[in-house]
């Protein structure tokens, strides 16, 4: 019997989200057809059913985001769901792999929860709401795509969901990246200021643990030996519009004398001092070829916390 997914035309992330979360993770439905009607129609003219699973001229069918139906949310006025949310509640018991997966279906609710935000436009509520930064945002990158191919759904839902597909792999990361600083980070301060040690093959705790307000962060990588160090950027000053109207270090930053030391107690391994003086490599994507530290993250700690 085939399956079909309906939601409203010119589908905006709620209901996008919804219908790749019933295609991604209920069970019988990655081959379902999403096709759109009017906001609020259904796929006939019949009262919507109490079932998720509707049964129409011999196929399934489930609306979301439209058609009054229990995966809709305009019937009800509540700032803390939306399509998506339900949508989440429903397939969550239903999907073995979210049963297994917990930090999956925990990244999935965290995704789901900025569904929530934009389908009740708290962005207004987002620092510096009026920032172009927010034009990169899945719901501005959504909104886009429809002004490069208008009225045309179905281009809209595929890129949707490609958005999405990536977004989970970000979340998950990132939550990975969270249990790695609280787990195995080794706290430790330096005279710029606090530092975080981690040996993890996950490069995201770098960048994770500067947002935290680490000053210096440091990641070896156990699987080739390879160490990265990096220091908070210069702060850039703008004006209106994002124009940068000054550079400055709100921290003065210079691992010159890590970067001599380090090469001394490692002269075999590769060392790369980033001319901002604040990033000292001994390994890199971009640089396979570059060869790893025989040094422990312990050494590299007390060279940091020495100088």
């Amino acid at each position: 019997m085939s399956k079909i997914i309906v939601t409203h035309n010119s589908p905006d992330l709620d209901a996008v989200t919804s219908s790749w979360l019933i295609k991604r993770f209920l069970p019988g439905w990655e081959d379902a057809e999403v096709i759109t009607v009017p906001a609020g129609g259904r796929l006939n003219t019949e009262r919507a059913s109490e079932d998720v699973i509707e049964h129409l001229d011999g196929r399934e069918v489930i609306h979301v985001d439209t058609g009054m139906g229990p995966l809709d949310h305009h019937q009800v006025e509540n700032e803390n769901t939306c399509a998506a949310k339900l949508t989440y509640e429903y397939v969550l018991p239903k999907s073995e792999e979210l049963k297994v997966n917990k930090h999956k279906a925990e990244a999935l609710m965290r995704l789901v929860d900025y569904v929530v935000d934009d389908d009740h436009f708290q962005e207004v509520y987002y620092p510096d709401p009026s920032s172009d930064m927010y034009e990169f945002s899945l719901v501005s990158l959504l909104s886009g795509i429809k002004f490069q191919y208008p009225r045309d759904d179905a281009t809209c839902i595929r890129f949707g969901f490609d958005l999405l597909d990536v977004a989970i792999h970000r979340f998950e990361n990132r939550m990975w990246a969270e249990e790695e600083i609280e787990k195995k980070g080794i706290q430790f301060n330096t005279k710029w200021g606090k530092g975080i040690a981690i040996e993890t093959i996950n490069d995201e705790v770098l960048k994770l643990a500067q947002l935290m307000g680490y000053v210096v962060t440091v990641r070896k990588d156990p699987k080739n030996g390879g160490v990265r160090i990096k220091a908070r950027p210069r702060k850039r000053e703008k004006s209106g519009r994002g124009r940068v109207v000054n550079s400055f270090e709100s921290i003065d930053v210079d691992f010159t004398p890590v970067y001599d030391k380090l090469k001394k107690m490692d002269s075999d391994a590769s060392w790369y001092l980033h001319v901002s003086k604040r990033m000292l490599l001994n390994g890199s994507s971009k640089n396979p070829q570059m060869k790893g530290t025989k040094l422990t993250l312990p050494e590299v700690v007390e060279v940091l916390q020495n100088l």
